[in-house]
């Protein structure tokens, strides 16, 4: 009887796990391709969506950041592209640009969930190109000020500046609370975005001509040039690429650095580095403003989006897995599983960000930020422009003799661009 027992008991485990064999073979599998750490995070957000969706199976595929772009241009041109993906935000326009992504706007209209409202309007602006959306922004990249408020204090200054000149004084006075070999800022040399933010502030389009020609030389980004490399030379920062520095969080520490234009990733690094007796050393604030224009100033709107490909046979299942990262209690998750800042205004809300003086920045700021140049050409643009700047950072070379070049080589770099947009129909030819 005993025997017989377990017979039974084993055929209908048996027919258990065929019936489940069966419903995860009824379920539609999704693709998803996320790139570097948040590939890998998302996999932990799995679960919940698949018992939010029985009818979905969501396989997440981790690809690095350093290969994801090509991998990404090889997948479309063989006709192998995941369902969806996630992009840095100033990819899209070039993904979208060659067909690669599904226009979103007719979904959009009909998801209860996700909606441009629920999102900051310059985060948003990301996903756009030629007037229509091509992702969902997931997860948002800006800068704003860390700083030692102890040091500013000490130079009479007890918050950080909020106007460029401010900002001038403040970095000359603490200049002279530090020792010889010390700076008052880090503006690392081989990242464009610092360069990129200022002209943004001083109103420079960066690209002109429907982003045909560079602007670089133009009355707006001159002056915001001036400034960046005014401090340069004046000693107020080392000139030095990032990898350059050494340590940057103990130099710091030290006071040898008293302020740093830099990211959100930098709220997690700050923590992780300095020891809980230093924690009070550093805050963040948002951009000081040039002078007579709104506080805060401008930054630039990076970060990653979610978008579907056109080729995918799931668009329907696939736009079900954005409208569960979009919830505002996912985004909270996600952040702190990584610490990416969430592009959907609620999930700010969340105690974990809204009870952090030190995020608390970071909300200010993405209330003012801008979208890079749409051109798929603009991070190769952008890091030239870096790159190209430092002989005036130097001064061997005048800053016209530079901006002229940047101009000269970005024309060059958007020729193909050119030729494109002038066989439009209704477009002047012989740009």
């Amino acid at each position: 009887m005993a025997r017989l027992g377990a017979q039974l008991a084993a055929a209908a485990g048996l027919l258990l796990a065929l019936a489940c064999a069966d419903a995860r073979e009824d379920r539609v599998t999704v693709r998803l391709w996320g790139l570097g750490r948040e590939g890998e995070v998302v996999r932990d957000l799995v679960p919940e969506f698949e018992r939010e969706n029985p009818g979905v199976h969501l396989v997440v595929q981790q690809i690095p950041w350093t290969s994801a772009h090509e991998k990404l241009l090889t997948a479309f041109v063989g006709r192998a592209t995941p369902d969806l993906a996630q992009l840095g935000n100033t990819w899209i326009p070039e993904f979208a640009g060659i067909g690669a992504l599904e226009p979103l706007d007719e979904i959009l209209s009909r998801s209860a969930s996700v909606s441009s409202r629920g999102f900051f309007r310059g985060v948003w602006e990301t996903s756009l190109y030629d007037g229509a959306v091509y992702g969902v922004p997931w997860y948002v990249d800006t800068r704003v000020l860390f700083y030692r408020p102890d040091l500013l204090a000490r130079a009479g200054f007890p918050e950080a500046p909020r106007t460029w000149s401010g900002w001038l004084d403040a970095m000359r006075k603490v200049k002279r609370l530090q020792p010889s070999f010390g700076h008052p800022i880090l503006l690392p040399t081989n990242e464009w975005e610092q360069p990129a933010i200022l002209g943004l502030q001083r109103g420079s389009p960066l690209l002109a001509e429907d982003g045909t020609r560079g602007a670089f030389s133009g009355p707006e980004f001159r002056a915001a040039a001036e400034f960046y490399v005014g401090v340069f030379r004046e000693g107020l920062a080392p000139i030095v690429s990032y990898s350059q520095l050494g340590n940057a969080y103990q130099e710091f520490a030290r006071g040898n650095i008293a302020m740093w234009m830099t990211g959100p990733w930098n709220l997690g690094e700050f923590r992780r580095r300095l020891s809980a007796a230093e924690q009070a050393l550093w805050m963040t604030a948002p951009l000081p403003a040039p002078d007579g224009s709104p506080w805060p100033g401008v930054s630039f709107s990076g970060g990653s989006s979610l978008a579907v490909f056109r080729g995918s046979k799931h668009k329907t299942e696939a736009w079900k897995v954005i409208e569960f990262l979009s919830k505002p209690a996912v985004q909270a998750r996600f952040y702190a599983l990584t610490g990416d800042l969430p592009a959907s205004r609620a999930a700010w809300d969340d105690p974990s960000l809204a009870g952090d003086p030190k995020a608390r920045a970071f909300r200010t700021q993405v209330e003012s930020v801008a979208a890079m140049p749409r051109v798929p050409e603009w991070e190769q643009i952008a890091q030239h422009m870096a790159e190209r700047l430092e002989p005036a950072i130097r001064g061997r070379e005048s800053l016209p003799e530079t901006l002229a070049a940047i101009d000269r080589d970005v024309g060059r770099m958007l020729e193909k661009r050119r030729w494109m947009l002038s066989r439009r129909p209704g477009e002047k030819s012989g740009r």
